[in-house]
């Protein structure tokens, strides 16, 4: 009897691939806060990323902030100050962002409270501002942002998170639960027929086409699903 395939049991609801959410901290945005100002009380560990978070108190308001490389408990943090200077985990409008800056959580519309450049170790650049705000993205592609959109000053701490070696396969294994991946990736060719359609034979090789139509049954949707002719 033939077995579900991977992409299968990637489903709403499975228990082989789902994610612990009752330990994840919420979604972190830009608070909705009336003061300028915030002192650092704390920086914690999030399962599920890979940068810590910081837990400022905003006038007796608790609320939790991507970190910076450079925070320490018992700084201050400036929050819309437009005088604000440019110390790590300040979060200011873009159009008073210093040209060749580093930032990061940045708004893709103003005050949707951060989308872009959020992982461990990453910042973007601030190359020009005007009409329209240029940023060097982490990816090396240039971005523009609207000079109303709010970022976080500095570079996303934990960027030597991946330096440190799991050390067993176990440490790993918890690693990518707490991100709901899949731990390991077997190919289809190196399958038992009855486990994928792409396995069996002497050698590894697909044995048939492996463009499926996309209306083929799910267990045979795999390889490439319906391409389109090439012009």
């Amino acid at each position: 009897m033939g077995k579900q395939l991977r992409q299968q049991r990637r489903g709403q609801g499975t228990s082989v691939y789902r994610s612990p959410g009752h330990r994840h901290i919420g979604d972190i945005r830009y608070p909705k806060v009336d003061a300028t100002a915030g002192t650092i009380t704390d920086l914690i560990h999030a399962p599920g990323r890979s940068g810590p978070l910081a837990k400022i108190n905003f006038a007796g308001k608790n609320v939790l902030m991507i970190a910076a490389e450079g925070m320490t408990v018992g700084n201050e943090v400036s929050y819309g100050d437009s005088n604000a200077d440019m110390s790590p985990g300040n979060v200011v409008l873009l159009s008073k962002v210093p040209e060749g800056s580093y930032i990061y959580n940045i708004e893709g519309k103003p005050g949707d409270g951060g989308k872009f450049v959020r992982a461990a170790g990453t910042s973007a650049t601030l190359v020009s501002r005007g009409d329209r705000v240029v940023v060097l993205m982490p990816s090396g592609s240039f971005k523009t942002f609207d000079p109303r959109c709010r970022a976080s000053v500095g570079v996303v701490a934990g960027g030597g998170q991946k330096e440190k070696p799991f050390g067993k396969s176990g440490n790993k294994f918890h690693a990518y639960r707490s991100k709901s991946k899949a731990y390991f990736k077997v190919k289809g060719v190196a399958m038992n027929p009855v486990n994928h359609p792409h396995g069996g034979g002497g050698h590894p090789h697909v044995g048939k086409p492996s463009t499926v139509s996309r209306n083929a049954s799910p267990g045979r949707k795999v390889g490439r699903l319906s391409p389109k002719r090439r012009k």
